[in-house]
């Protein structure tokens, strides 16, 4: 069941990371319209809200044919359709299935890591967001306040009955998520005279210090920066890419939260005990 779950909830996560930065986009050349004097475009009142999400239904971007039900359906009407529009032959984009697989099976682990209790709610909610928040920051490179901070919150919520930690650390693992990233972010700007992160990532540090504490946040920071570290330098090396050229970190820290969302306590006592502290 979770696993069915999930690949229903992955396509819904398709709309949302399709969606989403076009809602974005539109109102920021709204709000830049408004400041310059210019009579700005009055936006679609689905654009306000969660409609846009649901209307208008999904069609093929090349020749408007709306998908139906059964086109619809996770990774089988994919297969049925052999990667293809049922009307014209565009093809379809193997991202969909992947984002449903991938979204289906991190369901999958998450129910049978916590079992069906309340704390299993609250990580599958987690980890929904990080999917599409991966992916967005993967194709924008940036991490939405719509979905970052409702997860900040759900962590401090969730936390005042101590499904994860305490609310003290909760509330101070938040805090420190976001502070942390930021002083790393001013101290590179004034070493360098360049950002070298979004804000978006002290949002999404926030919000796992809010889910696991403060206790988590050094393990969070050092495998997402690890990883990045070594696909960045993988990038420069094998495909050439110009170290110029800015990596989205979000990803990173999307899997690091993963990680410590299922095994951060074990990694942790495991940790300490190499250390001798054990």
């Amino acid at each position: 069941m979770a696993l069915l779950f999930g690949l229903v909830i992955g396509s819904f996560l398709n709309v949302v990371i399709l969606r989403l930065p076009k809602r974005m986009q539109a109102e920021l050349a709204d709000a830049c319209a408004d400041l310059r004097g210019e009579e700005s475009t009055p936006l679609p009142s689905r654009l306000f809200g969660l409609d846009f999400l649901i209307s208008p239904p999904s069609t093929c971007p090349k020749c408007g044919h709306g998908i139906k039900a059964w086109e619809n359906i996770p990774i089988i009407s994919y297969l049925l359709l052999r990667g293809k529009c049922s009307e014209c032959s565009n093809p379809i984009g193997i991202r969909y299935p992947i984002v449903e697989a991938i979204t289906g099976v991190l369901s999958l682990v998450v129910v049978m890591h916590f079992g069906p209790t309340m704390q299993a709610a609250a990580a599958l909610i987690l980890t929904w967001g990080l999917v599409a928040l991966t992916a967005i920051d993967l194709d924008e490179q940036l991490l939405p306040d719509q979905l970052t901070l409702p997860l900040m919150w759900l962590g401090l919520l969730v936390n005042t009955q101590g499904l994860f930690t305490d609310l003290t650390s909760a509330v101070i693992g938040a805090a420190t998520g976001y502070l942390v990233l930021w002083f790393v972010f001013q101290l590179f700007r004034f070493l360098t005279g360049r950002e070298g992160m979004g804000y978006g990532d002290f949002k999404l540090l926030a919000a796992f210090g809010a889910f696991f504490g403060w206790q988590l946040l050094p393990q969070v920071i050092l495998l997402s920066s690890l990883i990045g570290a070594i696909v960045g330098i993988a990038l420069v090396v094998v495909r050439g890419r110009d170290r110029q050229i800015p990596i989205p970190f979000g990803p990173y820290l999307a899997g690091a939260g993963f990680v410590a969302l299922l095994w951060g306590d074990e990694i942790n006592r495991s940790y300490l005990q190499l250390a001798g502290f054990g």
